[in-house]
């Protein structure tokens, strides 16, 4: 008894700092792609490199990338011409679909606040279901993680229930196979009105590797209206839980 009191007194406090104070992201982090305009006319090698069809090329000529068909995966850079490349900013969820697709010299439109009613509902407590829809457990994983004394979601009034019946949401991930079509509807209905629901992922949010494959569903928001997408594979756990805060008002 003694030993374990003395060891955490040496342990100390490990709650992370965030959001007060920036996160330390490991060295091979991706983030926020950066799109730089002036790709020469007729080159469309980041839309031949990129296997998930994230890239593409727009009216004006100029490249975009969806990031929410995006997997990071580092092909795109191999442009020759060095107009994209990865930053180091984990800030990605946003409120829209549309404002996933960057453009060059466009700045990301971040999540804002729920509205006034939503937010007068969930800004101090926000209960929700997680449904693995399908995922390879990636996504999951960084949903777990937030529970951890690192992170402590729990300081912010954000826990994970077990049933949608206590929840006031749904945060999905996966990509929504055919065989948890029907468990993630029955899901949502669960959840007492008025709800929210969440995107986590490419897979939920695009269909991610495995877009455009009878079994999975084309995006959530072909099924269910989300109110905020995260983006990534996976988003690192600090991008989760900044769009969760940017979502109730708090960063």
């Amino acid at each position: 008894m003694f030993r374990v009191i003395a060891e955490r007194f040496r342990q100390g406090y490990r709650t992370g700092k965030f959001p007060r104070q920036e996160p330390v992201l490991p060295e091979p982090f991706r983030g926020l792609p950066v799109v730089s305009p002036g790709c020469p006319e007729g080159c469309r090698a980041c839309v031949q490199n990129c296997p998930f069809e994230a890239c593409a090329i727009d009216a004006a000529g100029q490249v975009t990338i969806d990031l929410g068909r995006c997997l990071f995966c580092a092909d795109c850079p191999a442009c020759r011409h060095g107009r994209i490349g990865f930053s180091r900013d984990y800030r990605l969820a946003v409120r829209n679909r549309d404002d996933l697709i960057m453009k060059p010299g466009q700045e990301l439109a971040l999540a804002e606040r729920l509205g006034r009613e939503l937010h007068r509902l969930f800004g101090r407590s926000l209960q929700l279901r997680v449904v693995s829809a399908g995922g390879c457990n990636a996504c999951e994983a960084d949903c777990n993680v937030l529970g951890t004394l690192v992170y402590d979601l729990g300081r912010f009034g954000i826990s994970f229930v077990a049933s949608p019946r206590h929840a006031d949401g749904i945060l999905v991930t996966g990509p929504v196979t055919e065989h948890m079509r029907a468990a993630l509807l029955a899901t949502y209905e669960a959840v007492p009105a008025p709800k929210i629901v969440i995107a986590v992922g490419a897979c939920a949010i695009g269909g991610g590797p495995f877009r455009g494959s009878p079994e999975v569903s084309a995006g959530l928001d072909s099924l269910l209206p989300v109110d905020l997408f995260i983006p990534g594979c996976p988003p690192q756990p600090y991008t989760i839980l900044d769009g969760l805060l940017r979502l109730l008002g708090k960063r």
